[in-house]
């Protein structure tokens, strides 16, 4: 602001005009400088703002904003009047045409009759792209924008078609004057490495880099996905079309501030009207309220005078009534607390009595209720356990007679060949005719007979102790799900002993693989669909990825690492999703081969391996002997 304001009272608004030809002449005579630097400005008489680089437009406003203010001193408007005037007559206003030719330095390229697109687009041409499962696959959007940072696009936008990525793209700049500018240094990058338009038109071989020009009117109307895109998106215009719009709106922009100026100041004139009438109305009130609170403070006084006499009177006769009440109140408070002392230690003695009977039967009701429910937890798992170890016991007993059996049969079948291959020996040998040889071999047939109907009657016991083996080990089945259906609460957290879904997938591989390559949006949804797709892979029987090896005598499956999907499912979501998946193969190839679907079974976390109903059991007893301290 002009440091001599406080001077603003030395002339009259009458002087106003002719203080403000004096100004303009000064400038025009090149006394004060306005123009600092090319397309650049200073006003003179603000000399002590720190902002001295205006643009034209800028410190026209700032002119004509002073000249007009009310606030603002006569000398201080005047000046700023005649700043406003030396602009519009002295200065021509900068051609926007002429300072894109300045800051462009492509501009010696640029032709009056050039037709751009516009919004300006650079056309990218030769994008490396590569087949993959049935079409093109190239370089996304955003990995492009990265590479052509340093000319400030808004988005790249890859062009695809019914077969994939066409290797076309397209380069949106910013609108105004600063885009055109990028897109020009966007040309001249690719033209300054010979890989602009020209060199993509007359070349026959091109190299595997990527071209790049800023679209014109021969791209809008060439066909192909490049052309279809610039129709549906974009107008054709010449640089001298948008200057000239650019010129219509400025000029409209400035003829509606100048019409809302206007209005504004009319609106002022008629707010202080206003003003003025609203202060000699309120003055007006101001009297008549002025002399209502004289007549009123006279009345409060009379009143108060005769209500202090009255209240005197009033005071007095409480007084005397009062003397008699305490008196009266005392006696009766003397009363009332020794009635009130008799009274409270009864009712407190009862009110504690009634308490402690509550908290004793509540406390005892508990005690009870928790005894009985812990005598029952542990009746029946000792009923459990005890059931088991007789099982247990059952079943060994079964196999080390079964295995005495099977020794005795072993025997009795040798003796048997043994007994055959003499009476043979005996046979050929003629010992017929001989009444001992006879006698001995009818003797021998006897004794082989009883050996056979011998081995019959084991082979029929083993055969009974066989079904009964079978039915106590359903037995024994039965009470795993048992275990697992009843204690289901118990036995579901993992720390050491709890149930597990064989040959059911780890979600949370799943997940971690698609945070890992998709968008957080939508990684959990892929997630999801690639843990059900897999899951429907391991139930079909068809898909059966092993192999047999036979080590000796024995044969073992294996897993086929060079399977197709295994390897596909490796290189697209990683080891974790394929480390899952491999062990629910190896989990429903080992538990239910046939079927192919989850089952549950008890586990032993600890050890990774299959829990035993001793374990299981053993397991129950120490959450129940923990529950049972933490209760008492």
């Amino acid at each position: 602001m002009d440091s001599s304001e406080g001077e603003a009272s030395k002339i009259t608004d009458s002087e106003i005009d002719e203080y403000e030809d004096k100004s303009y002449k000064h400038i025009k005579m090149g006394e004060l400088k306005v123009e600092a630097l090319e397309n650049s400005y200073k006003c003179p008489f603000c000399a002590a703002k720190k902002k001295q680089d205006y643009r034209y437009k800028d410190l026209l406003q700032h002119a004509n904003g002073i000249g007009i203010s009310s606030k603002r001193g006569a000398k201080v408007k005047a000046r700023h009047r005649a700043l406003a005037n030396f602009l519009k007559n002295e200065v021509a206003e900068p051609n926007p045409s002429l300072q894109l030719t300045v800051i462009t330095p492509e501009s010696s390229k640029l032709k009056e009759g050039d037709v751009f697109v516009f919004p300006w687009m650079g056309v990218l041409v030769n994008v490396p792209t590569e087949w993959r499962n049935g079409r093109h696959v190239g370089e996304s959007g955003t990995k492009l924008k990265e590479q052509l940072s340093r000319f400030n696009p808004l988005k790249v936008i890859p062009i695809w078609n019914y077969r994939g990525h066409t290797g076309n793209a397209i380069v949106d700049f910013k609108k105004d004057w600063t885009g055109f500018k990028d897109a020009m240094a966007f040309e001249t990058h690719f033209e300054a490495k010979h890989l602009g338009k020209n060199d993509w038109h007359e070349k026959k071989q091109h190299s595997s880099e990527i071209y790049g020009w800023v679209a014109r009117a021969d791209d809008y109307n060439s066909g192909g996905p490049v052309g279809e895109y610039l129709h549906k998106n974009a107008d054709l215009k010449t640089i001298t079309d948008l200057t000239t719009e650019e010129s219509r709106k400025t000029d409209k922009l400035v003829a509606n501030l100048a019409n809302e100026i206007e209005a504004k100041n009319k609106h002022l004139q008629e707010l202080e009207c206003m003003y003025n009438q609203t202060n000699l109305s309120l003055d007006k009130a101001m009297e008549e309220k002025e002399a209502l609170l004289q007549a009123y403070n006279i009345e409060i006084q009379k009143m108060q005078c005769l209500a202090r006499d009255h209240s005197r009177r009033i005071f007095e006769e409480n007084e005397r009534l009062r003397a008699q009440l305490d008196s009266k109140r005392m006696e009766l408070d003397l009363r009332c607390k020794q009635l009130d002392n008799l009274v409270a230690q009864s009712d407190k003695e009862k009110c504690k009595l009634a308490v402690e009977k509550q908290k004793n039967a509540l406390r005892n009701s508990s005690l009870e209720m928790a005894s009985l429910e812990q005598k029952k937890a542990d009746e029946n798992v000792l009923k459990l356990f005890e059931v088991q170890k007789r099982e247990k016991e059952a079943a060994l007993n079964k196999i080390l007679y079964l295995e005495k059996q099977l020794d005795a049969k072993q025997k009795l079948e040798l003796e048997i060949q043994q007994l055959r291959g003499k009476l043979n020996v005996m046979k050929h040998m003629g010992g017929e005719n001989d009444s001992s040889e006879k006698e001995k071999m009818e003797e021998m047939s006897g004794e082989l007979q009883e050996k056979i109907e011998e081995m019959e009657g084991l082979e029929a016991l083993n055969q009974t102790l066989v079904v009964k083996e079978r039915m106590s080990n359903d037995e024994l089945q039965d009470a795993r799900k048992e275990l697992m259906t009843g204690l289901l609460d118990m036995l579901s957290s993992p720390n050491l002993i709890g149930i597990k879904r064989m040959g059911e997938l780890d979600p949370k591989a799943f997940e971690i693989a698609c945070r890992r390559n998709f968008a957080k949006a939508d990684a959990d949804m892929k997630a999801a669909e690639f843990c059900s797709e897999w899951q429907e892979y391991l139930k079909n029987p068809d898909w059966h990825p092993f192999k047999v090896i036979v080590d000796g005598d024995k044969t073992q499956e294996v897993l086929r690492e060079d399977d197709e999907k295994l390897v596909s499912l490796r290189k697209e979501l990683g080891e974790e999703v394929y480390n899952a998946v491999t062990t629910a193969l190896i989990e429903i190839n080992a538990y239910n081969p046939s079927g192919r679907y989850v089952i549950p079974e008890l586990w032993n976390y600890k050890e990774g391996r299959k829990a035993t109903l001793k374990e299981v059991i053993q397991y129950i007893l120490k959450q129940l002997k923990a529950s049972k301290r933490k209760r008492t």
